[in-house]
C-alpha cells in the first residue's frame, strides 16, 4: 500500500473552480483500478485550501495514476492555472 497525503491553496477568487476541478479528478481517479482511496478534503476555516488523501494497492498504482489521461489534464495542465501545489508526501502503512 502506498499513501500520497497532497496539499493544493486555490488562487484567490479560484476556490470554486479549483473545488469542480477536484471533483472531476476525483471521479476519474476513484475508478482506477490500483486506486483503493481518493479522499478530497476543503478546510473547515481556509476554503482556499484543499487536502486530498489518497491510497494505492502499490507504486505501480500510483505511477498508472500519474500517467492516467485526467491526471494529465486535470492536475497537470488545469489546477495550476486556478492553484499551487503546496505540499505531497508519500507515506507507507507501518502494519
Amino acid at each position: 500500500m502506498v499513501v500520497l497525503a497532497v496539499t493544493w491553496m486555490a488562487k484567490t477568487g479560484r476556490e470554486s473552480e479549483a473545488a469542480a476541478l477536484f471533483s472531476k479528478l476525483t471521479e476519474e481517479s476513484r475508478k482506477e483500478p490500483g486506486c483503493v482511496m481518493y479522499q478530497l478534503h476543503r478546510h473547515k476555516t481556509e476554503p482556499r485550501r484543499f487536502f486530498i488523501y489518497e491510497q494505492y494497492k502499490d507504486d505501480a498504482a500510483l505511477e498508472a495514476h500519474r500517467a492516467s489521461p485526467h491526471f494529465m489534464q486535470y492536475a497537470k495542465k488545469e489546477l495550476p492555472k486556478v492553484a499551487d501545489r503546496i505540499e505531497g508526501n508519500l507515506y507507507e502503512p507501518l502494519n
